[in-house]
């Protein structure tokens, strides 16, 4: 996308909601001053000139920046498709996933699988869109307390999904016992008590923090740090471990795994969703395989947190 010149009574002084300078620009995309005019000069970036300042449309800026995201899932769909047995995949994270992409890896040595850490609904959303393979989710739904079979008509409208269960898995409340922080759970959560850490929108421990702050009647600027965002499990312990806040949401096994305290919320399903046409690929039935093999289920046994009385089942099927 080029420079776009649109109308605008700009007259000076502080930007409206919805147009920014350069130094507004620069910090809503987390990038210095200096690379906005790199990206005015090469025609990279949505923006006007007016009475000699470069001002910025939020809404071409937003529309930009969705392109470029499903530019690169494009093109590591398209890297990944020149390898022989390469799938892509994307959505939630897990520990476990990881652990159990590798094993997959080590006993299938001629398949590749790559894993995008972008949340569960743009997971299905780049499912629906052809941009990746295999979609990870846990979204729940609070009308039927089921999790993400009722997304699929809103999110993979265009293919035939197939829902196939990982595993199940212990979420909570992670924190650092210390004598300064008393925490008792949703209870602690208002009136800015704590240093709270939290996930991105659209990712599946989002939506369930914002479905008990809803049902609780607490207001989410009641909660120091609900505007902090981390994309990983892992990086809500890192960000505890290293002082940055208190408490966030993730599974049992980060905290195992991190030597932090655990206060159970709920156990999920954690799910990959897939087109029909996909599930019968040679790759995905290995990793379905080795989800299921005796020496995986031993390893992840010892970590703890973790159900695998459904795994590989399928949940759902269109016919």
């Amino acid at each position: 996308m080029g420079i776009v010149y649109v109308e605008t009574d700009f007259k000076g002084g502080r930007m409206s909601d919805e147009l920014m300078n350069t130094k507004e620009v620069a910090e809503y995309l987390d990038i210095h001053e200096k690379q906005v005019y790199a990206l005015i000069k090469s025609g990279r970036i949505p923006c006007t000139r007016v009475t000699g300042k470069w001002i910025f449309p939020k809404k071409f800026i937003d529309e930009w920046i969705d392109t470029n995201a499903k530019a690169g899932l494009k093109q590591a769909r398209h890297k990944s498709s020149q390898i022989s047995g390469a799938i892509l995949a994307s959505g939630s994270n897990d520990p476990v996933l990881d652990m159990l992409l590798t094993a997959t890896k080590k006993s299938h040595p001629d398949f590749y699988i790559f894993s995008a850490n972008t949340g569960s609904v743009q997971g299905l959303t780049a499912l629906n869109s052809g941009l990746t393979d295999i979609a990870l989710s846990h979204l729940f739904d609070a009308e039927s307390g089921q999790y993400n079979l009722p997304y699929l008509t809103k999110y993979v409208p265009d293919i035939s999904p197939v829902v196939v269960n990982l595993f199940s898995r212990d979420i909570g409340f992670l924190f650092s016992q210390s004598k300064s922080l008393s925490f008792d759970g949703w209870e602690s959560m208002a009136g800015k008590k704590i240093r709270f850490i939290n996930r991105q929108k659209g990712s599946g421990t989002r939506l369930l923090l914002d479905y008990h702050l809803q049902k609780l009647g607490i207001a989410p600027e009641e909660i120091d740090g609900y505007d902090k965002e981390v994309y990983t499990h892992f990086e809500v312990g890192l960000a505890i471990l290293s002082g940055e806040a208190q408490v966030g949401i993730a599974s049992a096994a980060i905290g195992k795994l991190l030597g932090l305290s655990f206060l159970p919320i709920t156990s999920e399903s954690f799910d990959m969703i897939l087109d029909q046409s996909t599930y019968f690929q040679s790759g995905v039935q290995f990793f379905i395989e080795t989800l299921k093999s005796e020496s995986f289920r031993n390893r992840v046994e010892k970590i703890g947190g973790y159900d695998f009385r459904d795994s590989g089942k399928i949940l759902h099927s269109q016919q």
